[in-house]
């Protein structure tokens, strides 16, 4: 009787495959919106990588004012501070939709790093474009107008040029959110809005999400200074001149100035999204 002897051949890892389902030291956490996944100070517990929804990152300062630090999509890692040995969350997470998550175990992620390359170049490619979108924002911040800021912030949480998105839809975001994330007030979100909706970038007719158009982009790519879709809503007779100017409000600061983010004691922090393509900035915009 011959003894058959089986050559058992590792099969070629899948990092996709080890991302999107369970196995040992990795479990799917399903969260309904609003729901919050980690709060700022809870122990590091490992990393999450995002299913399915949006989930937002935000910080609160010792006096307790809150801010939104980022808006993450599928396909997006967060919560990896523990990786490099933070033992406490630096900010909070809370599901904006109804989420599907990816909880991998510190050590699960640590050991599959070490064993596959193919998982170990994901994940630092992904921490690589992430550490150019810091810079982008940064620049963002210091030469664009809020207007332009805005109209890029929309335009990231929809997506713009991601293959495969056919639809430029997201769901609709406190405007108070909003003001956070582009530092600015969120009157002037509230009249950059109403302007873009009345322009034709944005409109609010699918249901609770909001329609971005390719259009938009022009805003972010005109390098006029502050006035980057004034020109086109004069030539339209249906919008009253009165809209191209906020309305003011006693008491309150200008709107031209930024919101100013919270004093932290904790390690600092910036804006986690970025238009992908490489868009010139304006360098002579006010903010």
């Amino acid at each position: 009787m011959k003894l058959l002897k089986t050559v058992s051949k590792k099969l070629d890892f899948n990092p996709h495959a080890f991302l999107t389902t369970i196995g040992k030291g990795r479990k799917m956490l399903p969260f309904r919106k609003k729901d919050a996944i980690f709060t700022q100070g809870d122990s590091t517990d490992g990393l999450f990588f995002i299913q399915t929804g949006k989930v937002r990152l935000s910080v609160v300062s010792e006096g307790g004012k809150e801010a939104t630090l980022a808006i993450l999509g599928e396909d997006d890692f967060f919560g990896e501070g523990g990786l490099s040995g933070q033992p406490l969350r630096m900010s909070s997470a809370t599901a904006m939709t109804d989420c599907v998550l990816l909880n991998v175990d510190k050590n699960a992620m640590m050991l599959g790093m070490r064993l596959e390359p193919k998982l170990s170049a994901i994940f630092i490619k992904y921490l690589l474009k992430r550490n150019i979108r810091y810079q982008d924002d940064l620049v963002d911040q210091l030469f664009n107008s809020s207007e332009k800021r805005l109209a890029r912030v929309l335009l990231l949480m929809a997506h713009f040029g991601k293959k495969g998105v056919s639809e430029m839809l997201i769901p609709r975001v406190n405007q108070g959110t909003l003001a956070e994330m582009v530092g600015t007030t969120r009157s002037r979100v509230s009249f950059f809005m109403n302007r873009f909706r009345k322009l034709g970038f944005i409109n609010y007719d699918s249901g609770n999400k909001v329609n971005v158009h390719n259009s938009l982009l022009s805003v972010v790519l005109d390098d006029d200074t502050g006035t980057s879709v004034a020109p086109m809503a004069k030539s339209s007779p249906a919008i009253a001149e009165d809209d191209f100017e906020p309305p003011a409000k006693p008491g309150l600061p200008p709107d031209k100035e930024r919101a100013q983010r919270p004093p932290l004691s904790l390690a600092p922090m910036r804006l986690e999204i970025t238009l992908g393509f490489g868009t010139p900035f304006n360098r002579r915009g006010k903010a």
